[in-house]
């Protein structure tokens, strides 16, 4: 991922040496967010990263915290003005929906994939700041969302794209599934343009070949939000499932390096010293929340998958599995979305421990979705990992945005809507018919 678009072009016009090294220090600081985490991105880091010495900061920066807000906003500001000129552009020029979609998704990856580290460090560090931080920014992010909110709206009301769905929930999945891309996009591997392309008429036209309806089979039961381990075994065992079910939540909404013992001894309703009767450290606490986080996901998936008997056609079967990834992220396990949303600032040894089982979660995907492009139910101009992965990204980045207890307000959904909302878009995209495929409107 590389940022010298964005960070050498603005150095050639600044006029004075201070300047020049505040630029340098953001840009250290973006890069070191984006791959750390603000919790784990020191003074000391950013100040070698930018080659001055540590206390030479504070000549043009009063915190960390001034830093931060200055690397979040410059990150949003930037895709936003880009994608809003790039609109703009296309509108004048009188094009379609299609195009002026596919041209502002084009603009938001190029910013967030390599345009960019500001926008990609505003990506992956924005949720799990503390309330206060978010607050002053949450503005121009609410400018960003209405932009796309306009641009849906516009084409819905030109019948270009399906009235099934509502428009928050369905920009929400849009820039969801295009912000998960941050989390394993190999430029070296795919040409993002080629990629955005794909990723484009994936959302529009869905990956299968032929529509159909929603598949809704309860594979858990709604509201099944218990941890069957906890109730199992000698009290020990309990009460070590108790502590690791409280990690779980600590972590997801703190991330790992801001989650100290004595946060998890609060959430559990425990000293802190009575953790080390079970575990010896945080790092073996945080081992086990992965894997019980993947493993759970994995095994619930999986099974739907070889579950021919229940699911014999392929787009159920799909669908129910797009189901039990959501009943695990919402309503079945802490683990699953605490995995998903602390793995990518966890140190390379921590994250390489964990690998094979995220490996095992993505074959069974391929396989399955493979049979059902041989079968001729995935479109042949598919290619199986980036469809899958902007499948899962879609999924997974509703950890940072929904919130089923909003499910009974003026457009929102409950849990059930929303994964009938998921297996809509991903199976059949967001445009209105068929007919719409290849047309400018």
């Amino acid at each position: 991922m590389s940022s010298k678009p964005l960070i050498s072009e603005p150095l050639k016009t600044l006029v004075s040496k201070s300047e020049q090294t505040r630029s340098l220090i953001l840009a250290a600081a973006a890069r070191l967010f984006r791959d750390q985490g603000y919790t784990a991105s020191t003074l000391r880091k950013i100040a070698a990263a930018a080659g001055i010495a540590a206390g030479s900061i504070y000549y043009h920066f009063n915190s960390k915290d001034e830093i931060l807000d200055e690397v979040l906003d410059l990150g949003l500001r930037q895709v936003f003005e880009a994608v809003k000129e790039t609109r703009a552009a296309c509108e004048a020029q009188g094009e379609g929906f299609r195009e002026i979609f596919a041209a502002m998704v084009h603009t938001h990856l190029t910013y967030l994939l390599q345009a960019s580290d500001f926008t990609s460090s505003n990506i992956r560090n924005f949720s799990m700041l503390p309330t206060a931080m978010r607050e002053r920014h949450r503005p121009l992010r609410r400018a960003y969302a209405d932009e796309w909110d306009d641009a849906l709206g516009k084409a819905l009301a030109a019948g270009s794209i399906r009235s099934d769905i509502k428009i928050v929930p369905l920009r929400q999945f849009v820039i969801g599934a295009l912000n998960w891309t941050v989390e394993w996009f190999d430029a070296n591997r795919y040409s993002i343009e080629i990629f955005s392309n794909k990723a484009t008429e994936l959302i529009l036209d869905g990956m299968l070949t032929e529509p159909g309806k929603p598949v809704v089979e309860k594979i858990f039961p709604e509201g099944d939000q218990v941890n069957l381990l906890m109730s199992e075994g000698s009290k020990a065992a309990q009460t070590r499932s108790h502590i690791l079910s409280s990690a779980a939540k600590v972590m997801r909404n703190r991330g790992f390096k801001a989650s100290t013992v004595r946060h998890i001894a609060d959430a559990a309703g425990m000293e802190a010293g009575s953790i080390y009767y079970h575990f010896s450290s945080k790092s073996e606490i945080l081992d086990e929340v992965l894997d019980r986080g993947l493993r759970d996901l994995f095994e619930g998936v999986a099974k739907v998958l070889a579950d021919e008997t229940h699911f014999p056609d392929h787009r159920g079967r799909i669908a129910a599995a797009i189901r039990t990834h959501m009943m695990f992220l919402f309503a079945r396990s802490e683990f699953s979305s605490a995995n998903l949303r602390i793995y990518g600032h966890l140190p390379e040894k921590v994250r390489a421990r964990h690998r094979p089982i995220r490996h095992d979660y993505s074959r069974v995907w391929d396989k399955s979705l493979n049979m059902a492009r041989e079968a001729g139910k995935i479109r042949p101009d598919i290619e199986i990992v980036p469809l899958r992965q902007v499948m899962l990204g879609a999924l997974n980045w509703t950890v940072e945005w929904f919130d089923p207890a909003e499910g009974e307000r003026a457009g929102f959904y409950t849990l059930q809507e929303m994964i009938v909302m998921l297996q809509t878009l991903l199976l059949d995209g967001i445009v209105r018919h068929y007919a719409d495929r290849g047309s400018g409107g």
